[in-house]
């Protein structure tokens, strides 16, 4: 069963994955003006970082639902970077695109240090105890 936080990452993932394919189409259609061709490029990049890591929170919520002890504790911790990660390094180049430099220096780097923090915290539940087998259906190894 899926708990409180699994639903915010479902929710999550589906707005980030909403705004990625928004940010996309609109880098392809709205700014193909020769002058806005870096900032293209930001609104392209992020939308792609930004529909990866919609789908990382898919993957966030299912697992939240397995995992207890240590291993539950990495997987919220994988989930909540993921999220600090996004609005951090995909938002900072929305605004530069769209708004430009931006006086808050290295906001980018740091979400992106986020992202790496969070993987490596989906790689560590993997290994830690709390891992609990989905339940098999009715029947299930019966011959």
């Amino acid at each position: 069963m899926m708990g409180n936080v699994g639903r915010i990452w479902l929710v999550l993932a589906g707005l980030n994955g909403a705004v990625a394919v928004a940010a996309g189409a609109y880098a392809s259609h709205g700014m193909a003006a020769p002058e806005l061709a870096r900032a293209q490029q930001w609104v392209e990049l992020a939308g792609q970082y930004q529909l990866w890591h919609a789908l990382a929170l898919v993957g966030a919520a299912v697992l939240e639902a397995r995992g207890s002890g240590p291993a539950g504790l990495a997987v919220r911790t994988f989930g909540w970077l993921v999220v600090a990660g996004t609005l951090l390094f995909c938002g900072t180049l929305y605004l530069q695109a769209f708004v430009g430099p931006l006086p808050v220096p290295m906001t980018a780097p740091l979400g992106g240090s986020a992202l790496i923090l969070g993987w490596l915290a989906a790689a560590l539940a993997a290994v830690l105890p709390g891992w609990h087998r989905p339940e098999e259906p009715s029947g299930a190894g019966v011959r």
